[in-house]
């Protein structure tokens, strides 16, 4: 193993990070831009869906690539 994968440079990074936060950005202002414009009725199931599935899927997409981080290595190999 060789250690870890790191960004070529920091510029990379830099607009990696700003892309990241740009996404993000969109997926919250979508219910805020709805709930203000009369679709209120979308904000509810949408705030459900993001609490019952969205959050919980997210935890265990972190647990299972922390716990199988090394299986990368025998599943990526040239």
């Amino acid at each position: 193993m060789n250690g870890r994968e790191q960004w070529g440079t920091r510029a990379g990074f830099i607009l990696a990070a700003i892309g990241s936060a740009v996404g993000l950005g969109n997926i919250w202002r979508f219910p805020y831009v709805a709930y203000e414009n009369g679709g209120g009725a979308f904000f509810f199931p949408y705030l459900f869906a993001l609490i019952t599935a969205g959050i919980p899927l997210l935890i265990m997409e972190f647990t299972l690539g922390h716990k199988y981080r090394a299986l990368r290595h025998y599943l990526m190999q040239e």
